[in-house]
């Protein structure tokens, strides 16, 4: 597995990543998300090698994590590096061979993803022919032919149309199926929500809740709601409850004092009809902005 421990990034007096400890475990596919600025491309360049940790250090199946090892690893960069006025096959082939593949093995490895993201009638084409979304697709492409031992990838699902986000997918479960950790960065917290085994949220250069999507909803505070006969504002006077909002019959709570969720509904009977007591189960969304608010 690959593991950070610790790692802090200064440039100058600016700290970007601020011990920063996680686990990406094999065959699991990771989302990274965080605000511009959060310190999710700088991570991944640490995990490559791009960059130096200031502090900390990185391991890979339990030990110092080397510059051969990350040569291993698919990456695929915040800012793309294709050339435009080549021809797509020779320079997914090339592309190939400096990854340590053999010519033959690299050009059926680019034929084959280039017929699964829908351009195997393109691959003689120069890139720059290409609208923007297709050269990403090739982008993807160049990280995951190689049979990487682990993929890093910054926004792989930027600018892909419905289809191509769903090729991606289906590639990426293909790595993660035969044990290979997948992280990748990515706004689109549906997106992540739908994919991801484990998420982690990065907010200023700090690792601010890392888990499963179940363990991260566990996480949350217990809200409920409940609707009630007539108005609901006595709920502010429960004890170990915090209401965050009463709008008439219905009201938003958190439950600040185990327990207290038992005596909320007994209350609201004593006082009339109760319609409706349920707990809320947050969004990614929600649980996002909580956490990096």
């Amino acid at each position: 597995m690959l593991a950070l421990h610790h790692i802090t990034r200064r440039f100058g007096a600016a700290v970007a990543v601020d011990d920063v400890s996680f686990t990406i475990t094999p065959g699991a596919m990771t989302g990274f998300v965080g605000a511009n600025g959060a310190g999710k491309t700088t991570t991944m360049r640490m995990i490559m090698g791009v960059l130096e940790p200031s502090a900390g250090g990185l391991t890979w199946y339990g030990r110092p994590l080397t510059r051969a090892d990350a040569e291993d690893f698919g990456y695929m960069p915040e800012e793309r590096g294709l050339y435009p006025k080549q021809r797509i096959l020779d320079q997914l082939i090339y592309l190939g061979e400096i990854q340590k593949m053999t010519r033959g093995d690299a050009r059926r490895a680019a034929i084959d993803h280039l017929d699964r993201f829908g351009l195997a009638g393109r691959m003689h084409d120069h890139l720059e022919a290409l609208s923007l979304g297709n050269q990403q697709r090739v982008q993807i492409i160049a990280a995951v032919m190689s049979a990487p031992t682990a993929l890093i990838l910054d926004e792989p699902f930027s600018g892909l149309d419905p289809g191509a986000v769903d090729a991606m997918s289906e590639v990426l479960r293909t790595h993660t199926e035969r044990g290979i950790p997948v992280l990748f960065s990515s706004h689109q917290l549906d997106l992540v929500d739908r994919l991801c085994d484990s998420l982690l949220i990065l907010s200023h250069g700090r690792l601010v809740a890392s888990g499963s999507e179940d363990q991260l909803r566990a996480g949350a505070p217990h809200r409920y709601r409940i609707r009630v006969s007539g108005d609901a504002g006595w709920v502010r006077d429960v004890p170990g409850i915090a209401c965050l909002d009463v709008d008439g019959t219905t009201a938003l709570v958190d439950i600040t004092t185990p327990g207290a969720e038992l005596t909320l509904p007994r209350a609201a009977l004593d006082r009339g009809d109760l319609y409706e007591f349920a707990r809320v189960v947050p969004s990614l969304s929600e649980i996002y902005r909580e956490v990096t608010a």
